[in-house]
């Protein structure tokens, strides 16, 4: 089964299996190599709308905690229901008030050659405090350029996924 494929069945799947109640519609399910990320979005709380800056945001934080907590039995079910029917582990967040909170995430090990140059950047980074680490300063890399180019990211996935249909529907080898 290919990505986009693979992709659209999980977001269905999840979108059959979780309760209605849950999110005011469907959730965003991403898939990558080795995990599927579900974020749904919860109800702003009435008292959100009339708090000042600070209340509002303690509101949001309150609102998401307790539905953590109060989901949090089910969502740890339906997680090992999807790893054991599409082998992927499953990683959960919420969006709240234009507020994001992910829930739990896989931390993979990615492996990478750099040069010195590549080196001395994520080197500079640690040395200022930015990273704990190269690694956090490769992460730290990786979000920037995600935050920054994507628009373009977007475009190259879906461009991506037509390349994906092309290969399934060309002969085998």
């Amino acid at each position: 089964m290919h990505t986009s494929e693979a992709a659209e069945q999980l977001r269905g799947w999840f979108s059959g299996r979780l309760p209605e109640a849950w999110f005011t519609g469907p959730p965003d399910v991403v898939l990558d190599r080795e995990e599927v990320s579900v974020v749904g979005r919860l109800p702003e709380p009435p008292a959100a709308a009339e708090a000042s800056e600070a209340e509002r945001a303690g509101v949001l934080a309150g609102h998401i905690q307790r539905f953590r907590e109060d989901t949090r039995e089910r969502r740890i079910a339906i997680a090992r229901e999807a790893e054991q029917r599409y082998g992927y582990k499953v990683s959960w967040g919420v969006e709240c008030g234009g507020e994001r909170e992910m829930f739990t995430t896989l931390s993979v090990p990615v492996m990478t050659r750099l040069r010195q140059p590549e080196r001395r950047v994520l080197d500079t980074l640690v040395d200022a405090g930015v990273a704990r680490s190269r690694s956090d300063a490769l992460a730290w890399c990786v979000r920037l350029v995600g935050k920054n180019t994507d628009e373009w990211l977007s475009e190259l996935r879906t461009a991506l996924q037509y390349v994906e249909r092309a290969r399934a529907a060309g002969p085998r080898a």
